[in-house]
C-alpha cells in the first residue's frame, strides 16, 4: 500500500507535475493503445507512477492532467511576434547593445565639439572681427584725412585724399567690403608716403658698382646711364621702395635701384670717384615730409632699372 507523501503538494502544482508526467508516458501508452483505451491507460499508470514514489495523487488531479494535457496547458508558447515583444527583446538585450550606444553617442559628442572648436567658433569670430572693422571704416577714412592735411598744403593731394574717403564710404554703404577696405588701405598708404623723409644717396660701396650703362633693345643707337642709389633716412637707416623697372614694367620692392640720368652726371659722377674713390656729391635727391615726389638734382631722368 502507498505512503502518503509527509508535504502534499497544492492542486496546482499537482497537476503540473502529472501533466509533465504525462509528456514522458504519453508517447509509448500512444504505441501500446488504441485511442478509446489511451485515457484510462494514462491514468493508471500515472497511478502507479505515483504510488511507487510514496504520493497519493487524488483521482480527480489524474483526471485534471489527462485533459490539461490535451488542452496543451501548462506548454510554454513563445508571445507572437510584435511591437511590445520587440521592445522586451530590446530590453532584454540592453547590456550588449548599450555599450556601443555610448561609444557612439561618446564619439559624436567629440565630434560635434571639434567641430564648434575648430571650425564654427573660428569663423564666429571672424565674422564678429569683420563687422567691427566694417563699423570702424567710417571712422578710421575721417581720421587718415585729418591726418593727411596736417602733413601736407598741397590742394592736389588734400583732394586725393578726400575722393579715395568717399570712394570708401559710398563702397561700404554698397555692402562692397573689398573696394571699402582697399580706400581705407589706399590712403595708410598715401599717409605713409606724405610722412616719409629720406635721402637718395650715391652708392660707391666695394661690390657695388655705382653707375651702369644700359643699350635698350628698342632703340640700340641709343644708350641709358643709371646711378646706383639708396634712400637712407634721418635715422641712417636704408628704406626700401616699390620701384618699377623700365626694362621688364614689373614692381619690385627693393634697398638699391639705378636711377636713370643724363650722360653728364653720369661722367660727372665717375669722375668724382675716380678722384678718391668716394663721391664726394653723394646726395641724388630728397624726399621732404608732406611730399609725394623726390626733389631730383638737376639732370635726373624719369625711369628704373633693379637689376644690373
Amino acid at each position: 500500500m502507498a505512503l502518503k507523501s509527509d508535504a502534499p503538494l497544492d492542486d496546482l502544482m499537482m497537476a503540473m507535475d502529472v501533466v509533465d508526467t504525462l509528456r514522458h508516458e504519453a508517447g509509448q501508452v500512444a504505441r501500446e493503445l488504441k485511442t478509446d483505451e489511451r485515457d484510462a491507460a494514462m491514468i493508471e499508470r500515472l497511478r502507479q507512477v505515483y504510488a511507487s514514489q510514496g504520493i497519493a495523487v487524488p483521482e480527480h488531479i489524474l483526471e485534471a492532467g489527462v485533459e490539461d494535457l490535451k488542452r496543451d496547458r501548462f506548454v510554454y508558447m513563445p508571445p507572437a511576434a510584435g511591437f511590445q515583444r520587440t521592445l522586451a527583446m530590446i530590453y532584454i538585450s540592453r547590456g550588449a547593445w548599450a555599450r556601443w550606444l555610448v561609444g557612439a553617442l561618446a564619439l559624436l559628442v567629440v565630434c560635434v565639439a571639434a567641430w564648434y572648436f575648430i571650425v564654427k567658433l573660428p569663423a564666429q569670430r571672424a565674422e564678429a572681427d569683420l563687422q567691427a572693422r566694417l563699423q570702424a571704416l567710417t571712422g578710421t577714412y575721417s581720421e587718415l584725412v585729418g591726418r593727411i592735411d596736417l602733413l601736407t598744403d598741397n590742394p592736389d593731394i588734400e583732394a586725393r585724399a578726400a575722393r579715395l574717403a568717399d570712394d570708401g564710404r559710398l563702397a561700404l554703404s554698397d555692402g562692397k567690403n573689398a573696394a571699402a577696405f582697399k580706400a581705407e588701405a589706399d590712403l595708410s598708404k598715401l599717409a605713409a608716403q606724405l610722412q616719409q623723409v629720406f635721402e637718395v644717396r650715391i652708392i660707391s660701396r666695394e661690390g657695388i658698382p655705382t653707375g651702369v650703362s644700359r643699350i635698350p633693345e628698342a632703340n640700340p643707337d641709343t644708350e641709358n646711364y643709371y646711378i646706383v642709389v639708396e634712400a637712407i633716412d634721418p635715422d641712417g637707416n636704408v628704406v626700401k621702395r616699390e620701384i618699377v623697372s623700365e626694362e621688364n614694367s614689373e614692381a619690385e620692392l627693393v634697398d638699391k635701384w639705378g636711377q636713370r640720368v643724363s650722360d653728364t652726371i653720369y661722367n660727372a659722377v665717375r669722375r668724382d670717384k675716380m678722384e678718391d674713390g668716394i663721391v664726394q656729391k653723394g646726395v641724388l635727391g630728397q624726399k621732404r615730409r608732406g611730399e609725394l615726389d623726390i626733389k631730383w638734382r638737376s639732370g635726373v631722368q624719369d625711369g628704373a632699372v633693379t637689376k644690373w
